[in-house]
């Protein structure tokens, strides 16, 4: 990818990530075909939005959980590097949250000559246990310590052995759900945590702010993963794991703007989408708003 170009020049290539093995509830699976048959994502007047693959768990014989999101990652991974390789920038539609250990390891590799990754990371979780701490075994609830360099080396070492998220270059933003083994870990690692009480406290807008200093600091780019369930089930019930008191639709999308023709911004994910509990497509409208939140419009 060229540093010199623009958001509005690279095409938006949507991938999505049809895997919902790593949650309880694997109706997520199920998002990315719906997402696209809604046709929430789509041109504006200044960028071109196409749908690429959508990836698949492989069946093979004794497919465990653990296996499973290894060789969708890998997939992954392969694609979103693809497309960052040829100038494009990267959507990446899950299915479950494990889909980030993908996402983010592709663009960790097609940047790594340049720099490092920076990632703000928007959930109502943390999403940073390991197999040690969590109480649910489920891996949508690991991807973001596995990006850190904890957990399985299954998982640790899609797309290469090293680390791909370096802590000083991570946040999170509107957690509110959140176990003391992920949260200990965070804590020894120095990643910055914007929870609920904070947000409301200061305000969104200058939560982002400071979360685009972090991913921006000495990165040579960074992305934005948004699990669905940040905003709050009251306004977007369609989600994997609702959560109440989450961010509103509009407010994430008036900070999101703020990218727009940004060419520090290298690729997005939006996860967690499960069209069996959404109320007349509201959440998956939101998913589209997101995306347009990003997108050059014409004036």
């Amino acid at each position: 990818m060229k540093s010199a170009s623009t958001f509005s020049s690279r095409s938006i290539i949507v991938i999505g990530a049809a895997g919902g093995v790593g949650a309880a509830d694997a109706a997520t699976a199920e998002g990315p075909d719906a997402l696209r048959r809604y046709r929430v994502f789509h041109d504006t007047p200044l960028q071109h939005v196409e749908w690429d693959a959508i990836l698949r768990v492989p069946r093979v014989q004794q497919n465990t959980p653990l296996h499973a999101v290894a060789l969708l990652g890998a997939r992954l991974a392969a694609e979103v590097e693809a497309v960052l390789r040829a100038g494009n920038f990267p959507l990446v539609v899950g299915g479950d949250h494990s889909c980030a250990i993908g996402t983010w390891s592709g663009a960790h590799r097609a940047l790594r000559h340049k720099g490092p990754l920076g990632l703000i990371w928007i959930d109502a979780h943390m999403d940073s246990h390991t197999f040690a701490t969590t109480p649910s075994g489920q891996i949508h609830g690991m991807p973001l310590a596995c990006l850190l360099g904890h957990g399985e080396a299954e998982l640790t070492s899609i797309d290469g052995a090293e680390v791909k998220l370096r802590p000083k270059h991570v946040c999170l933003i509107g957690v509110r759900s959140f176990e003391a083994g992920e949260a200990a870990l965070l804590h020894r690692l120095g990643v910055r945590v914007f929870d609920m009480d904070e947000i409301r406290r200061r305000g969104l807008a200058a939560v982002f702010k400071v979360a685009l200093a972090i991913v921006r600091n000495g990165t040579a780019g960074f992305g934005v993963s948004v699990d669905l369930d940040a905003l709050d089930p009251e306004e977007e019930p369609g989600v994997g794991t609702p959560v109440p008191g989450g961010l509103r639709r509009a407010e994430l999308a008036a900070v999101l703007s703020h990218l727009r023709g940004d060419p520090a911004f290298v690729a997005m994910e939006i996860v967690e989408y499960n069209p069996r509990r959404d109320r007349g497509h509201a959440t998956a409208v939101a998913a589209g708003t997101l995306l347009d939140a990003v997108s050059p419009i014409a004036r």
